[in-house]
């Protein structure tokens, strides 16, 4: 059993839902970041999204956007994220999500970029190869037919990630109703957790989409903190208090 179904079924047997974070790689620093993140993971993370900086993050919010354009100025490539991916799994047995878009990968080259995931303990990826090595997590849209649903799901997985609404990540307001439809038709055809992200920022809104899905992403939120704590020496316990509360919000009573 991999580190993603492992994480699924232990927190099912707790009763609880996975709560998934996003942070860009190398925001604000490598030193700094790692620290954010190993604090986050030790504060209750269950599953780590960590973000590949890029250029052009059209799907991405300003706060995401931003923190981006921080790193790329820190000069953090891929090869960095991949480096960071190895000394986080020496410290933590947290499943890694490599999470980004295609063109860095392609820069990098595929083989080598699946090899050196592998290599460096990644448990999944957001671009190719669904093996049991590298899981690919698919995303699903709202305005994804019930048909391209189920050719999506066939070819996942891990977990599938449900995005909440149409538009960027950060943007505010959900409609559980509609969530829980679109959760309902994915439940359909594919036995995999679904996580759901995208406009989620606080415990009330994990709470909600815990209700409903095997899991939350929240991105922007965590983005939004390491941007208003730049400068603060007590940035990676702040994040790691935020985790504490979403995590609480993810314990079914």
């Amino acid at each position: 059993m991999n580190r993603l179904d492992k994480i699924f079924t232990d927190l099912k047997q707790k009763n609880e839902k996975a709560l998934v974070g996003f942070v860009t790689a190398g925001d604000p620093g490598i030193p700094e970041s790692l620290e954010i993140i190993l604090k986050m993971c030790d504060a209750g993370l269950n599953i780590l999204e960590l973000g590949t900086p890029f250029s052009d993050p059209t799907a991405d919010g300003p706060v995401i956007q931003r923190s981006s354009a921080r790193a790329l100025d820190k000069g953090i490539k891929l090869k960095d994220v991949l480096e960071m991916t190895y000394t986080i799994r020496q410290k933590s047995d947290i499943p890694i999500i490599l999470f980004g878009y295609y063109n860095p990968i392609h820069a990098f080259g595929i083989p080598s970029f699946y090899k050196a995931a592998t290599k460096a303990g990644a448990d999944g990826v957001t671009s190719q190869w669904p093996d049991n090595n590298l899981p690919l997590i698919r995303l699903v849209a709202p305005t994804t037919p019930k048909e391209r649903m189920a050719k999506i799901a066939a070819t996942a997985s891990g977990f599938l990630y449900l995005v909440s609404k149409t538009g960027v990540t950060g943007s505010d307001g959900l409609d559980t109703d509609n969530i829980g439809s679109y959760v309902e038709s994915l439940r359909n055809v594919s036995k995999l957790p679904i996580c759901v992200g995208f406009g989620i920022s606080s415990p009330d809104d994990v709470a909600a989409i815990s209700t409903i899905a095997d899991g939350v992403v929240i991105g922007s939120a965590f983005e939004r903190l390491i941007e208003d704590n730049l400068d603060s020496p007590d940035i990676a316990t702040i994040l790691a208090d935020k985790v504490s509360e979403f995590k609480n919000a993810t314990i079914m009573k």
